[in-house]
Protein backbone atom coordinates (compact mmCIF):
# COMPACT_ATOMS: atom_id res chain seq x y z
CA UNK A 1 0.00 0.00 0.00
CA UNK A 2 1.40 3.39 -1.02
CA UNK A 3 1.69 6.43 1.23
CA UNK A 4 -1.28 8.04 -0.50
CA UNK A 5 -3.35 4.89 -0.04
CA UNK A 6 -2.67 5.15 3.68
CA UNK A 7 -3.45 8.89 3.74
CA UNK A 8 -6.68 8.33 1.84
CA UNK A 9 -7.80 5.68 4.30
CA UNK A 10 -7.10 7.78 7.37
CA UNK A 11 -10.24 8.03 9.50
CA UNK A 12 -11.41 11.59 8.98
CA UNK A 13 -14.83 11.48 10.58
CA UNK A 14 -16.68 9.54 13.24
CA UNK A 15 -18.04 7.20 10.57
CA UNK A 16 -14.63 6.75 8.94
CA UNK A 17 -13.66 6.90 5.29
CA UNK A 18 -16.82 7.74 3.35
CA UNK A 19 -17.85 6.68 -0.14
CA UNK A 20 -19.09 9.34 -2.56
CA UNK A 21 -22.85 8.90 -3.02
CA UNK A 22 -23.63 12.62 -3.28
CA UNK A 23 -25.11 12.51 -6.77
CA UNK A 24 -27.23 9.40 -6.42
CA UNK A 25 -30.12 11.75 -5.62
CA UNK A 26 -31.38 14.65 -7.77
CA UNK A 27 -29.36 17.81 -7.19
CA UNK A 28 -30.92 20.96 -5.76
CA UNK A 29 -28.06 23.42 -6.22
CA UNK A 30 -24.82 24.10 -8.05
CA UNK A 31 -21.65 22.34 -6.97
CA UNK A 32 -19.98 23.81 -3.89
CA UNK A 33 -17.39 22.54 -1.44
CA UNK A 34 -19.76 22.20 1.51
CA UNK A 35 -19.87 19.74 4.42
CA UNK A 36 -21.38 16.94 2.33
CA UNK A 37 -18.76 17.21 -0.41
CA UNK A 38 -15.93 17.51 2.12
CA UNK A 39 -16.99 14.33 3.92
CA UNK A 40 -16.54 12.23 0.75
CA UNK A 41 -13.96 14.34 -1.07
CA UNK A 42 -11.03 11.93 -0.89
CA UNK A 43 -13.14 9.17 -2.40
CA UNK A 44 -14.43 11.60 -5.03
CA UNK A 45 -10.87 12.56 -5.98
CA UNK A 46 -9.72 8.98 -6.29
CA UNK A 47 -12.69 7.97 -8.46
CA UNK A 48 -13.11 11.16 -10.50
CA UNK A 49 -9.57 12.20 -11.44
CA UNK A 50 -7.55 9.73 -13.53
CA UNK A 51 -4.24 8.78 -11.88
CA UNK A 52 -4.80 11.23 -9.04
CA UNK A 53 -2.47 9.45 -6.61
CA UNK A 54 0.22 9.03 -9.25
CA UNK A 55 0.03 12.74 -10.08
CA UNK A 56 0.40 13.74 -6.43
CA UNK A 57 3.37 11.36 -6.07
CA UNK A 58 4.96 12.83 -9.22
CA UNK A 59 4.44 16.38 -7.95
CA UNK A 60 6.16 15.47 -4.67
CA UNK A 61 9.18 14.01 -6.49
CA UNK A 62 9.49 17.09 -8.70
CA UNK A 63 9.23 19.52 -5.80
CA UNK A 64 11.86 17.61 -3.83
CA UNK A 65 14.24 17.89 -6.78
CA UNK A 66 13.73 21.65 -7.12
CA UNK A 67 13.84 22.99 -3.58
CA UNK A 68 16.22 23.05 -0.65
CA UNK A 69 15.73 22.99 3.11
CA UNK A 70 13.61 25.73 4.66
CA UNK A 71 11.71 26.43 1.44
CA UNK A 72 8.17 27.76 1.64
CA UNK A 73 5.50 25.82 -0.23
CA UNK A 74 1.94 27.05 -0.76
CA UNK A 75 -1.01 24.88 -1.77
CA UNK A 76 -3.85 27.06 -3.03
CA UNK A 77 -7.18 25.29 -2.73
CA UNK A 78 -5.54 22.60 -0.61
CA UNK A 79 -8.88 20.84 0.15
CA UNK A 80 -8.08 17.95 2.53
CA UNK A 81 -4.31 18.57 2.30
CA UNK A 82 -3.26 15.36 0.55
CA UNK A 83 -0.39 16.92 -1.41
CA UNK A 84 1.13 18.78 1.53
CA UNK A 85 0.74 15.70 3.73
CA UNK A 86 2.56 13.53 1.21
CA UNK A 87 5.33 16.14 0.90
CA UNK A 88 5.84 16.56 4.62
CA UNK A 89 5.70 12.85 5.48
CA UNK A 90 8.16 11.79 2.77
CA UNK A 91 10.63 14.69 2.85
CA UNK A 92 13.39 15.58 5.31
CA UNK A 93 13.87 19.12 4.00
CA UNK A 94 11.81 20.91 6.66
CA UNK A 95 9.53 22.81 4.32
CA UNK A 96 7.28 25.51 5.59
CA UNK A 97 3.98 24.21 4.22
CA UNK A 98 0.90 26.43 4.04
CA UNK A 99 -2.47 25.29 2.72
CA UNK A 100 -5.19 27.79 1.80
CA UNK A 101 -8.85 27.01 1.21
CA UNK A 102 -12.11 28.95 1.30
CA UNK A 103 -14.07 25.93 2.53
CA UNK A 104 -14.13 25.53 6.30
CA UNK A 105 -15.50 22.02 5.82
CA UNK A 106 -12.48 21.01 3.73
CA UNK A 107 -10.05 22.50 6.22
CA UNK A 108 -11.79 20.66 9.04
CA UNK A 109 -11.10 17.36 7.29
CA UNK A 110 -7.55 18.47 6.49
CA UNK A 111 -6.84 19.33 10.14
CA UNK A 112 -7.99 15.89 11.29
CA UNK A 113 -5.51 14.25 8.95
CA UNK A 114 -2.69 16.68 9.74
CA UNK A 115 -3.22 16.08 13.46
CA UNK A 116 -3.34 12.32 12.94
CA UNK A 117 0.08 12.36 11.24
CA UNK A 118 1.58 14.96 13.54
CA UNK A 119 3.10 16.99 10.71
CA UNK A 120 3.65 20.73 10.59
CA UNK A 121 1.23 22.21 8.06
CA UNK A 122 -0.37 25.63 8.44
CA UNK A 123 -3.99 25.59 7.31
CA UNK A 124 -5.54 28.95 6.51
CA UNK A 125 -9.17 29.75 5.82
CA UNK A 126 -9.05 32.46 3.16
CA UNK A 127 -10.29 33.64 -0.19
CA UNK A 128 -7.21 33.07 -2.33
CA UNK A 129 -8.28 35.84 -4.68
CA UNK A 130 -8.09 38.34 -1.81
CA UNK A 131 -5.39 37.05 0.56
CA UNK A 132 -1.83 38.37 0.40
CA UNK A 133 0.44 35.45 -0.46
CA UNK A 134 3.80 35.27 1.33
CA UNK A 135 7.02 34.97 -0.66
CA UNK A 136 7.47 31.33 -1.55
CA UNK A 137 9.52 28.86 -3.58
CA UNK A 138 6.71 26.60 -4.76
CA UNK A 139 3.04 27.27 -5.38
CA UNK A 140 0.69 24.35 -6.01
CA UNK A 141 -2.83 24.66 -7.42
CA UNK A 142 -4.32 21.28 -8.21
CA UNK A 143 -7.64 21.36 -10.12
CA UNK A 144 -8.35 24.82 -8.76
CA UNK A 145 -7.84 27.46 -11.48
CA UNK A 146 -10.76 25.97 -13.40
CA UNK A 147 -13.06 27.21 -10.61
CA UNK A 148 -11.86 30.82 -10.90
CA UNK A 149 -13.88 33.01 -13.23
CA UNK A 150 -12.05 33.56 -16.53
CA UNK A 151 -12.12 37.34 -16.10
CA UNK A 152 -10.22 36.98 -12.80
CA UNK A 153 -7.82 34.22 -13.81
CA UNK A 154 -5.09 36.31 -15.42
CA UNK A 155 -4.75 38.65 -12.43
CA UNK A 156 -4.65 35.67 -10.11
CA UNK A 157 -1.83 33.99 -12.08
CA UNK A 158 0.12 37.25 -11.99
CA UNK A 159 -0.41 37.36 -8.23
CA UNK A 160 1.10 33.88 -7.95
CA UNK A 161 4.03 34.95 -10.14
CA UNK A 162 4.70 38.02 -8.01
CA UNK A 163 4.70 35.98 -4.78
CA UNK A 164 7.27 33.45 -6.05
CA UNK A 165 10.96 33.89 -5.35
CA UNK A 166 13.41 33.95 -8.27
CA UNK A 167 13.44 30.56 -10.06
CA UNK A 168 10.39 29.52 -8.03
CA UNK A 169 7.99 27.02 -9.55
CA UNK A 170 4.25 26.93 -10.05
CA UNK A 171 2.73 23.45 -10.39
CA UNK A 172 -0.91 23.22 -11.34
CA UNK A 173 -3.27 20.53 -12.58
CA UNK A 174 -6.32 21.27 -14.68
CA UNK A 175 -9.14 19.67 -16.58
CA UNK A 176 -8.81 20.91 -20.17
CA UNK A 177 -10.86 21.14 -23.33
CA UNK A 178 -9.72 20.36 -26.87
CA UNK A 179 -10.25 22.88 -29.63
CA UNK A 180 -11.07 20.13 -32.13
CA UNK A 181 -14.76 19.43 -31.39
CA UNK A 182 -14.67 15.77 -32.41
CA UNK A 183 -11.58 15.09 -30.34
CA UNK A 184 -13.05 16.99 -27.40
CA UNK A 185 -16.19 14.84 -27.50
CA UNK A 186 -14.07 11.69 -27.71
CA UNK A 187 -12.06 12.74 -24.67
CA UNK A 188 -15.24 13.46 -22.70
CA UNK A 189 -16.64 10.05 -23.63
CA UNK A 190 -13.40 8.36 -22.59
CA UNK A 191 -13.48 10.23 -19.29
CA UNK A 192 -17.08 9.24 -18.59
CA UNK A 193 -16.20 5.62 -19.30
CA UNK A 194 -13.40 5.97 -16.77
CA UNK A 195 -15.89 7.20 -14.17
CA UNK A 196 -18.26 4.32 -14.92
CA UNK A 197 -15.42 1.90 -14.26
CA UNK A 198 -14.97 3.58 -10.88
CA UNK A 199 -18.55 2.68 -9.99
CA UNK A 200 -20.41 5.86 -10.89
CA UNK A 201 -23.75 5.43 -12.64
CA UNK A 202 -24.94 7.33 -15.71
CA UNK A 203 -27.32 9.24 -13.43
CA UNK A 204 -24.56 10.26 -11.01
CA UNK A 205 -22.31 11.40 -13.86
CA UNK A 206 -25.12 13.43 -15.39
CA UNK A 207 -26.06 14.98 -12.04
CA UNK A 208 -22.50 16.06 -11.29
CA UNK A 209 -22.04 17.47 -14.79
CA UNK A 210 -25.18 19.57 -14.31
CA UNK A 211 -24.05 20.74 -10.85
CA UNK A 212 -20.70 21.88 -12.28
CA UNK A 213 -22.23 23.75 -15.21
CA UNK A 214 -20.81 27.30 -15.24
CA UNK A 215 -18.92 26.55 -12.02
CA UNK A 216 -15.99 24.66 -13.54
CA UNK A 217 -14.75 26.49 -16.66
CA UNK A 218 -11.79 24.70 -18.30
CA UNK A 219 -9.31 26.19 -20.74
CA UNK A 220 -7.47 24.42 -23.52
CA UNK A 221 -3.85 23.36 -23.05
CA UNK A 222 -2.74 26.21 -25.30
CA UNK A 223 -4.85 28.78 -23.44
CA UNK A 224 -3.30 27.71 -20.13
CA UNK A 225 0.21 27.99 -21.57
CA UNK A 226 -0.42 31.43 -23.08
CA UNK A 227 -1.84 32.69 -19.79
CA UNK A 228 1.26 31.51 -17.91
CA UNK A 229 3.75 33.08 -20.32
CA UNK A 230 1.73 36.32 -20.47
CA UNK A 231 1.95 36.51 -16.68
CA UNK A 232 5.77 36.56 -16.81
CA UNK A 233 6.88 32.95 -16.34
CA UNK A 234 9.89 32.05 -18.48
CA UNK A 235 8.94 28.42 -19.19
CA UNK A 236 6.01 26.04 -18.89
CA UNK A 237 6.18 22.27 -19.33
CA UNK A 238 3.76 19.36 -19.06
CA UNK A 239 4.52 16.89 -16.27
CA UNK A 240 1.58 14.58 -16.91
CA UNK A 241 -1.32 14.24 -19.31
CA UNK A 242 -4.20 11.81 -19.57
CA UNK A 243 -7.11 12.62 -21.85
CA UNK A 244 -8.52 15.94 -20.67
CA UNK A 245 -6.41 16.20 -17.50
CA UNK A 246 -2.99 17.90 -17.48
CA UNK A 247 -0.40 18.79 -14.86
CA UNK A 248 1.84 21.75 -15.73
CA UNK A 249 5.07 23.12 -14.29
CA UNK A 250 5.97 26.80 -14.79
CA UNK A 251 9.27 28.40 -13.76
CA UNK A 252 9.67 32.05 -12.79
Amino acid sequence: MSLLDIIFKTIISEKGYKVDKIFKKPIKKQFEFDEKIASVFDDMLERSIPFYKEVVTLICHVINSYVEKDSTILDLGCSTANTLLALQIKSNKNFRAIGYDNSEAMLKQAKRKVDAYGVDIELKFADILEVNLPNNDVTIANYMLQFIRPMERENFIRKIYNSLNADGIFIFSEKIIYQDKKLNKNMIDIYYNFKKKQGYSEFEISQKREALENVLVPYSEEENKKLIIKSGFKTIEILFKWGNFVTFLAVK
